[in-house]
């Protein structure tokens, strides 16, 4: 009976990540405000970046807020119900949001899931991120650069803040970021990734 709960409960974290993760708050916003299918516009991805391209700015901001709060709650949520499994929570929830099952795997890029998720695990490393992304953003004005700079912020921020049980992690995830932004990496090479404020990325 210990064993299975024992593992039982890190499965659940697991799973309770997943779900708060993998709702996808840009297309049900997106839908809700008569702004068509997110999933048809634009880049065709499903966070705040390609809702603005809604020109709906508001829609834009709740779905950034939104995103960064279920990765955050998931992992709250988890430790209130089994202490000690909020990190196993934060990976359910980050890859609920880029690969949920409701839209056949098809997700975001996990920039802001993964802000909250920083923020309810060590939140000074949450300050930094927020920093780097929101610094990058104004001063460059191109989305995918903030955001993959700030994912690795967090690693890095955490480990020199001596963080080293949550920094793994971290680390991990930033890579995926990285990944879930392979084709704007190829653009930015190219030259050819645009800026906020015009068309497609």
């Amino acid at each position: 009976m210990t064993t299975e709960i024992l593992w039982g409960t890190p499965t659940l974290a697991l799973l309770l990540g997943y779900f708060f993760g993998s709702v996808p708050f840009g297309v049900l916003l997106t839908r809700i405000a008569g702004a068509g299918d997110l999933r048809t516009i634009g880049s065709g991805n499903i966070g705040a970046t390609n809702v603005l391209r809604t020109g709906r700015k508001g829609l834009a901001a709740a779905t950034l807020l939104l995103d960064l709060l279920k990765g955050a709650a998931a992992i709250w949520i988890a430790e209130a119900l089994w202490p000690g499994n909020g990190v196993v929570a934060a990976a359910g929830a980050f890859f609920g949001h880029c690969y949920p099952v409701w839209l056949k795997f098809r997700g975001g890029k996990g920039v802001a899931t993964l802000m909250g998720i920083v923020l309810a695990l060590h939140w000074p490393s949450a300050l930094i991120y927020a920093a780097v992304w929101l610094g990058l953003l104004a001063a460059l004005r191109i989305s995918s650069v903030a955001g993959m700079l700030a994912a690795v912020s967090a690693p890095v921020s955490t480990a020199w803040f001596g963080r080293f049980d949550i920094a793994p992690l971290l680390l991990g995830l930033a890579l995926i970021v990285l990944w879930k932004h392979r084709e704007n990496i190829a653009r930015l090479l190219a030259g050819t990734e645009p800026r906020i404020g015009r068309k497609n990325g």
